[in-house]
């Protein structure tokens, strides 16, 4: 079998002249696929040349025009009642994992399979907890090759009806029930077959600077003049509840500096609060710890599921993921991560 050549981080920001957190960047937002052998993050050549024609393509004369003719769509700012409308909209602007960004035919560095005997496997979403668990599945699942794109929970599921990920994270709250994820996961999977499982809970809350100058400690206090936000993309859980809780307390948007910029992770938003570039930002606890000089203040636990679709061909590494996720070995890991609750780890929330 020929392997085909593939590149490290430092190779690809050299051949592309950008900086390797760039190349992390289009990585995490799922422009550019990668998968980790070992410790290392490597993108396939024929990838990487994907890559390249679909920007080629976005900076064609005829596909600018086609954007410029479409009408801004308004922001989202509702709640799970609200969900039809915007889902139209997050399926429009959701970058698409089509076949083209996850090829099919791509072979497996550092793996003696080859690419006819292993099926890719899209999983969704940011949180460490996902590179551990696919650390297990490569090695119980020697039949497929797991791709990660870090897109944020609502347009993971919107992927997800799309046909085009296998395996997404959410933690998705609506504020009228008070419930994570399923009253989301309910209106947007119309028409598939699924399983919900539950893979942790952890703390949600306010990043603040160190010490807390403006005393921030509740919802409430977002309603301070002069508050400077670093926010989240629309899509992903921290943006959602957030805006869950604006709706909720009555807090206008536009009272909030900053709320039209957007970050693209939990660190992000934590590095813009530590350097104090913004007063507080909405995140998990674990992006506090890893960026320092920054404060966390603990206001929920969220819920943080996985949702597989149950179509043919996947009923084999289902087994296997849930097998993972109810063994002690892989509880014990999660554990190790200061503020993770495993308690109902491997759960069966909803099935259909």
């Amino acid at each position: 079998m020929t392997e085909e050549q593939s590149y490290t981080t430092e190779e690809i920001s050299k051949l592309l002249k950008i900086s390797k957190l760039t190349v992390y960047d289009l990585i995490k937002k799922g422009d550019l696929v990668a998968y980790r052998v070992g410790k290392q993050m490597r993108v396939d050549a024929t990838d990487l040349e994907a890559y390249k024609q679909r920007s080629k393509q976005l900076q064609s004369p005829a596909h600018r025009a086609a954007v410029d003719s479409v009408p801004p769509s308004e922001s989202y700012s509702g709640t799970g009642s609200d969900l039809t409308n915007h889902t139209v909209h997050s399926a429009a602007s959701a970058t698409p994992l089509s076949r083209e960004t996850f090829p099919a035919s791509s072979s497996m560095t550092g793996n003696p399979l080859s690419a006819h005997s292993a099926r890719h496997l899209v999983i969704t979403g940011q949180d460490v907890s996902l590179d551990i668990l696919m650390r297990y599945m490569e090695k119980q699942t020697r039949d497929i090759r797991p791709l990660r794109s870090f897109m944020g929970s609502l347009d993971g599921l919107i992927s997800m009806y799309r046909g085009e990920s296998d395996l997404v994270s959410t933690h998705l709250l609506d504020g009228d029930t008070g419930e994570y994820n399923l009253p989301y996961i309910r209106k947007i999977l119309i028409g598939w077959s699924y399983v919900v499982v539950n893979l942790l809970t952890r703390p949600a809350g306010l990043y603040v600077q160190r010490g807390n100058p403006r005393g921030l400690q509740n919802w409430t206090d977002l309603k301070q003049p002069e508050l400077r936000l670093a926010n989240r993309e629309k899509g992903s859980g921290a943006r959602v509840l957030l805006d869950e809780q604006l709706r909720l307390h009555g807090i206008a948007t536009s009272h909030l500096i900053g709320y039209d910029v957007e970050e693209t992770s939990h660190m992000g938003v934590a590095a813009k609060v530590s350097s104090g570039e913004a007063d507080v930002g909405i995140g998990s606890e674990k992006a506090a710890r890893l960026v320092g000089q920054v404060d966390f203040i603990p206001l929920v636990q969220e819920r943080y599921d996985l949702v597989m679709l149950k179509k043919q061909g996947n009923e084999a590494w289902i087994e296997s993921v849930l097998r993972i996720l109810q063994s002690p070995a892989f509880r014990q890991e999660l554990q190790s991560f200061e503020g993770y609750d495993v308690s109902r780890t491997g759960e069966i929330l909803y099935e259909v």
